[in-house]
């Protein structure tokens, strides 16, 4: 079975420039090299589970600017459902990136056309209602956010939230979650603790998955296993898109019905391939190359 993975999330246009070092405040420094493709964290986990072998589904906000063309054909060209993709008018969402020559980024986002992308359509509900898993990020309104998590508990849509950027999360979001993916300063935004705290958050959400960098992932569940899934070795030229990456394969591995330990060791997988590649939506990986990853 083919998964539906409906993605609300965020688009924007990466300005994405390459130097040996990212510069220090009020520094200027000569870069290797400049590329611009599209991006944003919706997007990118939209085109990451879908060629992850998912049916995805974007749901999200692009400017009537020339950038918010390509974007609606990168997501259509990597086989992404844009038919419920709005069009506001103005500016799309931009992201100013800087990658150094290990791989380190620093990263500058104008939302742009996601602002608007607020409530949801009675339409965008429907789509939801009718999926197998639902992924959001927080590069949109929270409202936006809460709303469709509330649509996939009505359709019984499984809920995973990347939350991502780090914010506090209003409790009627939090109960609507069924598996929260955050990184080790996320995690300490949303339990409010100053290293992150499993129990912590485990008692806001029944599952959670804590990445780790090159050190792998931590799942943990409410009442039953807490463990360390190893990440797979490789040589990193750029993790920009690594965590979406990461999330569009669990969400796959999720909604085919395999066991979350498992699902986390694919996402790994798809985290450790993505970041041999220098960019975010072009680096994502197929699910060949995930799988070959896996089997070494």
């Amino acid at each position: 079975m083919t998964p539906r993975i409906v993605v609300a999330g965020s688009a924007n246009m990466d300005l994405v420039g390459l130097a040996e070092r990212l510069p220090l405040p009020g520094e200027t420094v000569l870069g290797d090299d400049f590329v611009m493709m599209p991006g944003g964290k919706g997007a990118n986990q939209a085109i990451a589970a879908a060629r992850a072998g998912g049916h995805a589904v974007f749901l999200g906000a692009i400017g009537s600017d020339a950038f918010g063309v390509t974007l609606n054909a990168r997501l259509n060209a990597a086989g992404v459902d844009v038919a419920h993709v709005r069009t506001s008018y103005g500016a799309s969402g931009v992201a100013v990136i800087m990658v150094d020559r290990a791989g380190e980024n620093s990263i500058l986002v104008s939302p742009g056309a996601n602002s608007a992308f607020t409530d949801l359509t009675e339409d965008e509900a429907r789509v939801i209602a009718s999926g197998d898993v639902l992924l959001c990020q927080q590069e949109i309104p929270v409202e936006t956010v809460t709303a469709a998590c509330r649509a996939a508990r009505y359709g019984d849509t499984r809920t995973i939230l990347n939350a991502a950027p780090a914010r506090e999360l209003p409790g009627e979001l939090l109960e609507l979650v069924d598996l929260l993916v955050v990184n080790e300063l996320e995690a300490q935004t949303i339990a409010g603790t100053a290293e992150p705290d499993m129990a912590a958050l485990l008692a806001l959400v029944p599952r959670v998955v804590l990445t780790l960098g090159g050190a792998g992932a931590r799942y943990a569940e409410r009442g039953g296993r807490d463990e360390t899934v190893p990440a797979f070795p490789v040589e990193a030229t750029d993790t920009t898109a690594a965590g979406d990456a990461f999330t569009g394969a669990l969400a796959v591995a999720w909604g085919e019905g395999r066991d979350l330990m498992e699902a986390v060791r694919w996402a790994n997988a798809a985290g450790a391939a993505c970041v041999r590649k220098l960019g975010a939506s072009n680096a994502l990986p197929t699910r060949d190359e995930i799988d070959a990853m896996i089997n070494g």
